[in-house]
């Protein structure tokens, strides 16, 4: 059991809960500890995805997202080169693959060009070989300030930097509950209580039941959606230069199939956006009934369902078979073959939905007394970490007594 009395707790070790730690960790006066259910940082979302570092192109303009996005996005380049971080500035194409795509690729480019990106280029049919040789498409955007980066590699460097700062992660200690006594928060965990004056639920997956055992009062529930991965196998890798997206359905918050070179090596095509039965279920054979059972009899489940259900049976469909997914790949890169793709990894996005039936589209941050919940950080959360973080300890100064 801890004795010692923290200034804050932080639930949650994936790359939003470390890069607030980074950011409060830099007075030196605040003595900070993460708590993480794992055995290390960023195990679910932070170390699961794709490694994309996202332009900002996609987002409301005004929009949480779109500001964290395009500012955190040039925070992260500075904070890789200064550290040594295995990066690249990329770019991406964003393809129009029927005329009826293009004036949603013409709102695309509205889009980035309010959100402050520089360099977009509009491509004509014509021009896209000379970015992308195998790929077709009717039109195309260039947007150069993509970028792409190994996540892991990002939160090791964060997690070092917060631990010579004199702050603690505890690994491997699960959150239970919380209690409160005159002075302080007590944070039960499966290996001890843990005091602290203030807390920030950065708990990712579990954010919205780590709020409710806060006696935090909010009608948002995350629903997990798994993401699957095929990547080209090695004979292959020349079809795809970097990345290339499809233009995605402007009522989903899924960005579509597409082609991603990563960082270390090799390209990965996908994922797919698929209801996970378990919010850590990276496998089809994932299943829990506590975590099925809440997200079916949720009221705002239920509605998303009905409106979306031609669209989610045409994501498991794609799931089980490897055709329909080379389908879908084969919009933008008809030489695709089956046997050119291999089963990849997958990755569970933590959605947080509201009791309307409304998927939450921007980043949802709360306060309450003494604590701060951070109940809606999906992608692009990892791109944005260090402005996030920055936003969440500026709230943290300026209403904890720190």
């Amino acid at each position: 059991m801890s004795a010692k009395t923290y200034d804050i707790a932080i639930i949650g070790a994936g790359i939003v809960g470390l890069a607030t730690a980074l950011h409060l960790s830099k007075s030196g006066k605040t003595k900070i500890v993460i708590i993480e259910a794992e055995d290390e940082v960023a195990r679910h979302q932070t170390g699961n995805n794709s490694g994309v570092i996202h332009s900002g192109l996609y987002y409301k303009p005004g929009s949480s997202k779109a500001k964290n996005c395009v500012k955190g996005r040039e925070q992260l380049y500075r904070f890789c080169q200064e550290n040594d971080i295995k990066h690249e500035r990329c770019g991406k194409l964003v393809v129009a693959t029927s005329e009826k795509e293009k004036p949603m690729l013409q709102n695309l480019y509205e889009k980035g060009i309010a959100n402050g990106l520089q360099g977009i280029k509009k491509l004509t049919a014509e021009q896209i070989p000379e970015y992308e040789p195998h790929v077709k498409g009717e039109a195309a955007l260039l947007i150069p300030e993509t970028g792409i980066v190994d996540y892991k590699e990002v939160s090791r460097v964060y997690k070092e930097k917060i631990i010579n700062a004199g702050n603690e992660i505890l690994l491997k200690h699960t959150f239970i509950d919380l209690k409160r006594d005159k002075t302080d928060l007590v944070l039960s965990t499966t290996q001890g209580e843990i005091r602290s004056k203030y807390l920030i639920n950065c708990a990712g997956l579990f954010s919205d039941r780590v709020a409710k055992k806060c006696a935090v009062a909010s009608d948002v529930r995350i629903v997990p959606f798994r993401g699957e991965y095929y990547e080209l196998i090695p004979q292959k890798e020349y079809l795809i230069n970097n990345l290339v997206y499809p233009v995605p359905d402007p009522s989903f918050p899924f960005l579509g199939v597409h082609f991603t070179r990563m960082v270390n090596g090799g390209v990965e095509a996908g994922p797919n956006a698929v209801l996970a039965f378990k919010r850590t279920g990276y496998l089809k054979s994932d299943f829990s009934l506590k975590d099925f059972w809440e997200t079916m009899t949720y009221p705002g489940f239920l509605k998303l369902a009905a409106k979306y259900w031609y669209t989610g049976f045409g994501e498991f469909y794609r799931s089980f078979s490897k055709k329909a997914f080379v389908k879908a790949l084969q919009k933008l890169l008809p030489e695709l073959q089956d046997d050119d793709i291999t089963i990849g990894g997958a990755g569970v996005r933590a959605q947080a939905l509201a009791r309307n039936g409304q998927l939450i589209d921007d980043f949802k941050i709360e306060q309450s007394d003494r604590m701060i919940h951070v109940l809606n950080a999906p992608s692009p959360a990892a791109t944005a970490s260090l402005s996030i973080g920055e936003t969440i300890s500026n709230m943290a100064y300026k209403h904890f007594e720190l």
